[in-house]
């Protein structure tokens, strides 16, 4: 019995390894680091953050992190961030579902003067895949995440896979 549960341990220690390295390896692929990250547990225990949600909106309304604000990617809008963030010193977290989405808005926001902009690394799979809680529509917890696609979903290890539509 003590050689299966080492077995299993590593089994599953090693899935998580790699499933971080594939992360690690196409966010260097993606990303220009152009926006400092911040990690999931520096997040965790941040206060007084901003955060946005740079995904498309049925990815936002399968799930995202708690108070989060939807800004989008394609339909992000400078003057309604600007109304509704005016002050330039405000502490900033974007993010997306692993982090590169959220570095071209990131960018965005730092040309428009905002001085405190960084990049949830990993994005809300990495949030999801480190046990932390993601919120549907009615502010209630839910295992379930938009993946984005099949390919990239490959790197969410963690909770319920959504491809498509879903109303919670």
């Amino acid at each position: 019995m003590k050689p299966f549960l080492t077995f299993l341990s590593i089994l599953l220690f090693g899935h998580s390894i790699w499933s971080q390295d594939k992360l690690d390896r196409t966010l260097k692929k993606f990303n220009k680091e152009s926006v400092p990250y911040i990690y999931t547990n520096d997040l965790a225990s941040a206060e007084g953050t901003i955060l946005l949600d740079t995904r498309k909106k049925e990815e936002y309304q399968v799930s995202h992190l708690k108070n989060a604000i939807w800004v989008g990617h394609k339909e992000f809008d400078e003057d309604r961030v600007r109304s509704k963030i005016p002050d330039k010193e405000a502490t900033i977290v974007v993010y997306c579902s692993i982090g590169v989405r959220s570095e071209n808005i990131g960018e965005k926001l730092m040309d428009m003067g905002y001085r405190n902009v960084k990049n949830l690394y990993g994005g809300i799979f990495d949030w999801k895949n480190t046990n932390r809680p993601v919120y549907n529509l009615n502010n209630q917890k839910t295992d379930s995440v938009h993946a984005f696609s099949k390919h990239w979903g490959k790197l969410l290890t963690k909770g319920i896979k959504v491809y498509d539509k879903t109303k919670e």
